[in-house]
């Protein structure tokens, strides 16, 4: 029995039912949405719904029952994350002032995407290790930002639009810039009071977009990298461990072999 709910705890099958199920609730709740459809299809939405919670309690216990030891159930991050959402999901709130509050729950079903796929699961993982090198970058975008934001407001301050009237606003115009929206606009205001403002504007757009947007693909690439590295060096000690396996099988057959050979002898 514990073995065959091991079995389909690791199962391919079993993890691609389980994603289809949240894609399909993911598009119902969006249908929801629509008022055309959801008065209709009231009833039939909240059995799914209902339908949905009761797979994710069997698939958490599934999950639980194929740990060797239970306890090492809680060890691990993502699980203790499925059973705080399949948790906050049962708790009885439809028919309280909390309505509101728990169908907005029903949001949360659709994150058990991220433990329902492996794949998925090492891309956030790899994006949390990869969360102090961006903070780093962060942090030194930001000290661009803010010596920008003060030459900007001491030497625009006067234009019109009001867009660098103070450090504040400033760093909103830059933020502006960054995202490229109409950020030629704003460099020609500047421009028909100074000429040389472009200076100001295109070594921006060439510090802050494109060295430090760069940054950021560089630090993911090699999270990622180090990813594969480490799925890498997993297989080859899986395959180690088959090879060690193996050979200690054959040593086995080997003596068996010895051992039936000369029983033969002694009874000849």
């Amino acid at each position: 029995m514990f073995n065959a709910i091991k079995t389909l705890r690791y199962s391919k099958w079993f993890s691609n039912l389980t994603t289809a199920i949240i894609l399909f609730y993911a598009s119902v709740l969006g249908f929801k949405t629509v008022d055309s459809i959801a008065q209709p299809y009231g009833d039939m939405f909240l059995l799914l719904d209902s339908f949905v919670t009761i797979y994710f309690v069997f698939e958490l216990s599934i999950k639980f029952l194929a740990e060797d030891k239970k306890l090492d159930f809680f060890k691990d991050s993502w699980n203790i994350f499925d059973f705080i959402i399949v948790t906050i999901t049962l708790i009885p709130l439809e028919q309280t002032s909390f309505a509101a509050a728990a169908r907005l729950m029903r949001i949360f079903k659709i994150l058990r995407l991220f433990t329902a796929r492996p794949e998925l699961k090492r891309i956030i993982d790899m994006l949390i290790k990869a969360i102090p090198s961006i903070i780093d970058i962060v942090i030194l975008m930001f000290i661009i930002f803010y010596i920008y934001a003060i030459i900007g407001s001491f030497i625009f301050k006067d234009l019109p639009s009001g867009l660098w009237d103070n450090f504040l606003t400033s760093m909103l115009t830059l933020f502006r810039i960054l995202t490229f929206e109409d950020w030629t606009d704003v460099m020609y205001e500047a421009m028909d009071v100074h000429s040389w403002a472009w200076l100001y504007f295109v070594s921006f757009v060439i510090i802050a977009a494109f060295v430090f947007f760069n940054l950021f693909i560089a630090v993911i690439i090699g999270e990622m990298q180090k990813l594969q590295d480490e799925g890498m060096k997993d297989e080859i000690h899986d395959e180690h461990k088959k090879v060690d396996q193996l050979l200690i099988e054959i040593q086995e057959l080997k003596k068996l072999i010895k051992e039936q050979n000369q029983n033969k002898r002694e009874n000849l």
